[in-house]
């Protein structure tokens, strides 16, 4: 395994509104499987209905990973239902567990009931994932009052951060390479270790030794495509 993969039991994924954390749970899930250990992957993203963890539902399930996502995902209903198999996967020690947070604090507000535990336990890592070139998060400033507002929402601390600047499909390995002055000040301001640079899979020959703690994306479709 290499040093991107070290991991705990439980990640946690959370940003804005935009910032790729689902695509980011989908590929660290998938990741985290080959290396044969179990794995489930939790959406509890109840606010954004139009880029879910259960679009790559075939993909995951093709891989062996579990899937607990709320019934109304990818629908037009607006129902904040959260599926009793969620508290499943935060208490079954025996497997590898990966949450996808709604974005900002108030999806973040749907992390509060698992909180105590995930704290108990205390084998987790929560990793607020960020994009300089998203509207909101464009400051390491305004990246860092976002983070604290999920923190106060969720009820769990971060632990680390995830340089997820990107423009989807447009993005060159000269914008990963301007994004890495935000990622370090975004840091310096939380207090908090990068922990990932993601980007995709196309761009790794590019930046590999110019990036720290590089881990490869392949870009999860929305399920009305």
């Amino acid at each position: 395994m290499n040093d991107s993969l070290t991991h705990r039991r439980v990640t946690l994924f959370a940003g804005h509104y935009g910032s790729g954390k689902t695509n980011i749970a989908v590929n660290w899930a998938l990741a985290l499987r080959k290396t044969g250990a179990p794995v489930t992957i939790v959406d509890l993203d109840i606010v954004n209905p139009y880029f879910r963890t259960k679009d790559s539902k075939q993909e995951l399930d093709t891989a062996g990973v579990e899937l607990i996502s709320s019934p109304y995902a990818n629908s037009n209903v607006d129902f904040p239902a959260l599926p009793q198999e969620i508290y499943g996967a935060v208490e079954r020690r025996d497997r590898l567990a990966v949450l996808d947070i709604g974005g900002d604090d108030r999806g973040a507000l749907a992390l509060g009931r698992y909180a105590p535990y995930i704290l108990e336990e205390n084998d987790f890592e929560m990793l607020f994932v960020a994009n300089c070139f998203r509207p909101l998060t464009r400051t390491p400033q305004e990246a860092f009052e976002v983070l604290r507002e999920i923190e106060a929402a969720g009820g769990i601390p971060f632990t680390g951060i995830v340089n997820n600047s990107n423009l989807g499909n447009d993005t060159t390995a000269d914008d990963i390479l301007a994004a890495q002055d935000y990622a370090a000040a975004l840091c310096a301001l939380s207090g908090l270790p990068l922990r990932l640079s993601t980007v995709k899979e196309t761009l790794i020959p590019q930046l590999t030794g110019r990036v720290p703690s590089l881990f490869p994306l392949r870009l999860q479709a929305k399920y009305y495509e």
